[in-house]
């Protein structure tokens, strides 16, 4: 006698951001409730508004199986959604879902914890005859697998734990780097070595099973480009999958699933070398971040079939009816600074406003006021195009991020951009060393640091002239009088580029438009641009105007100055394809906020896990100065250039802020300035 299916009347999501919101959307439509869990940090999320009802988590937070079970059973909740991360692939979690008389949204604990184990999963891929890569347990003997390899956590997945090695010499730091991260990442320090494909293809079968035998592949997702072992953007259908090598792959994965009795939504991960050779990587025994596009092209909805199966209901269609339209792509929207080696970025979202058009699916955890700190993954939004062509689905993703108005915190939004509209990846170029070989180029092609200073400078004299109500200059602005008075100015620094400070001048004529000059600090106060202005539209949060005779549409955010951090007025202004971060520079610098000279500092709060030198040491430009552990992965600071140790601020263990000197490096050959040894004021 079968098991009476469990009802579903509301579901906890034991995960956070986009993803909580994600699985309440789907269920909210099903008329199911949805409970949110939090941790002080996620206080004001977007997903804790949303939910019905929300529950506080201490002491472990996201990672505390029991607190979440016994949320759930308090809230009224009868089953739970994991999402991703955090206790997604946990067997034991799933086990204790189970045992409290809740039901699991997802593959059974069993079949979990013998795909959770990388090292077991390949052998199960191999007794299923399904292709693998040379690999070894023994973490000393890389000639075994053979060089270079990638040394990878055997519990965990995201990039975290792995590390690529090329030379035997450098393989006991590597193990080392990888086992520390395993452990803090996934409570398990146990790594394995596989055999590495520098240029390699990164393609996955989405799989769905039911309690009843059935089983589909929903074709497959290239998710190639990377950066730090972690995906950057996903795709479906793939670039270059032949139509043999696409059903060998697909029904390699039916094969799998069907070898430990999958149900739920799943991925089967293989690597696609030049040769056209595919080999299994791993099962990811949960929704994938990259789930959209799968949506985008078979109109399934991944989290609706995921309740369903949950709840006992069959499949309902056999692989014959999943059907495929157009091509859909996802990028992944982060908080980090692709030209410091992508490291994560901190800060607060002060500006947040995707634009309406063009149509694209915006999938975020995040609005303005959210805190992106270094307790989490710093992922703020997926970002997904669907378009009847590849191409056409590329631009359209391309335009929606290039009129996203975003400000607060350093992102790879202009990367993203920069390689959607890359001619290699246009012609299907996406290999896993894509981002390496092709360096896609941030930079635009037209001035817009000078539309946006113009745009900035004009505002902001607008606004102080209080037009708030204004909808056009039709008239000479109130407060203005014809005298021979000094023009108006203001000097605006750019915030997170190399770019020099530039001071603005401008004169309103009386027809309403503006005479502006731009003054560089280089050319000794003369002005290397002339420029004619006129506004034919202004608010508060944004302006229409033409410089030289072009014309745009800028939307505008102004942040406070911070007197006592010696901070200007800060303008986030999205015009010319990106968002500009301009700082009014204070007329006057606050005691105290100088820059410090030879000094290293913390691009983030972390805790300082090794420190590779000492006082007096010679050290050359490049050479790792110190790990620092932030957002649960190490990041190495090297020196900026050729010098002596003069002075270490930090030990080993220490808990430093962002921006703390964590040591001193007087530079060769360089005259300290004036009043300055090489240390902080």
């Amino acid at each position: 006698m079968s098991a009476t299916p469990p009802t579903i009347t509301g579901v906890l999501v034991a995960n956070r951001g986009e993803i909580a919101r994600r699985v309440f959307r789907t269920a909210r439509n099903m008329g199911l409730q949805c409970v949110a869990v939090y941790v002080d940090a996620d206080a004001d999320a977007p997903h804790v508004a949303e939910a019905d009802v929300a529950v506080r988590l201490t002491d472990n937070g996201y990672l505390d199986g029991h607190a979440i079970v016994a949320a759930a059973l308090a809230s009224g909740a009868d089953a739970v959604h994991p999402g991703y991360g955090f206790l997604a692939e946990n067997a034991a979690f799933a086990t204790a879902v189970t045992d409290a008389g809740l039901t699991w949204i997802g593959p059974t604990a069993e079949v979990i914890a013998s795909m959770g184990d990388k090292t077991a999963a390949l052998r199960v891929a191999e007794a299923a005859g399904v292709p693998t890569l040379p690999s070894s347990e023994d973490l000393t003997d890389g000639d075994a697998v053979g060089y270079p390899l990638l040394v990878k956590a055997a519990a965990g997945g995201g990039g975290k734990g792995m590390h690529v090695v090329e030379h035997p010499e450098d393989l006991a730091g590597a193990v080392a780097t990888a086992q520390r991260e395993a452990a803090t990442a996934f409570g398990d320090d146990r790594v394995f070595l596989e055999r590495y494909v520098p240029r390699s293809r990164h393609v996955e079968i989405q799989i769905l099973g039911d309690s009843h035998g059935g089983l589909v592949h929903l074709g497959e997702r290239e998710c190639s480009i990377q950066r730090r072992h972690q995906k950057v953007v996903e795709e479906s259908p793939a670039t270059t999958l032949g139509t043999d090598l696409r059903n060998s792959m697909g029904a390699a994965a039916l094969r799998l699933a069907d070898d430990i009795g999958y149900q739920s939504a799943g991925t089967v991960e293989f690597l696609v070398d030049d040769a056209g050779e595919f080999f299994f990587l791993e099962v990811n025994t949960r929704l994938q971040v990259e789930h959209p596009v799968t949506e985008e092209v078979t109109g399934i909805d991944l989290v609706r079939e995921q309740l369903r199966i949950a709840a006992g209901e069959p499949l309902g269609y056999d692989q014959s009816e999943v059907s495929f339209d157009g091509h859909a792509i996802e990028v992944r929207l982060y908080a980090e600074d692709p030209a410091a080696g992508y490291l994560p970025a901190i800060g607060t979202i002060e500006a947040w406003e995707p634009a309406a058009e063009p149509k694209v699916r915006w999938d975020s955890g995040v609005g303005v006021g959210s805190v992106v700190g270094i307790d989490f993954d710093p992922m703020l939004a997926k970002v997904v195009a669907h378009g009847p062509t590849r191409r056409e689905a590329a631009g359209r993703l391309a335009l929606a991020l290039e009129h996203l108005h975003l400000g607060g915190v350093t992102t790879n939004r202009d990367l993203l951009v920069a390689t959607l509209r890359h001619e290699a990846f246009l012609a299907g170029d996406t290999t896993t060393d894509f981002l390496e070989r092709h360096a896609p180029a941030t930079t635009k092609t037209h001035d817009a640091p000078t539309i946006n200073r113009v745009a900035t400078a004009v505002t902001l004299w607008l606004r102080g002239r209080n037009r708030a109500d204004a909808l056009v200059l039709g008239a000479i602005p109130g407060g203005w009088r014809n005298a021979r008075l000094p023009d108006p100015e203001i000097t605006l620094s750019p915030v997170g580029c190399d770019e020099p400070a530039a001071t603005v001048r401008y004169r309103c004529d009386r027809d309403g438009t503006f005479q502006v000059n731009v003054f560089h600090p280089e050319d000794s106060g003369t002005a290397n641009g002339k420029h004619h202005a006129t506004i034919y539209g202004w608010t508060r949060t944004g302006i229409d105007l033409a410089v030289d005779g072009l014309r745009g549409q800028a939307r505008i955010t102004t942040v406070s100055a911070d007197e006592l951090a010696g901070r200007g007025e800060v303008v986030y202004i999205t015009m010319a394809g990106t968002t500009t971060t301009l700082e009014v520079v204070p007329r006057f610098t606050v005691s105290g906020t100088e820059g410090s000279t030879g000094g290293l500092t913390a691009p983030m709060p972390g805790r300082v896990l090794d420190i590779g030198g000492g006082v007096g040491d010679r050290v050359k430009a490049g050479q790792s100065m110190l790990v620092l552990e932030a957002m649960k992965m190490e990041h190495h600071l090297a020196a900026p250039f050729d010098g002596t140790v003069t002075e270490i601020r930090v030990a080993v263990d220490d808990q430093v802020d962002n921006g703390a000197v964590l040591l001193i490096i007087e530079p060769d050959d360089v005259e300290a300035p004036t009043g300055q040894d090489g240390a902080d004021d």
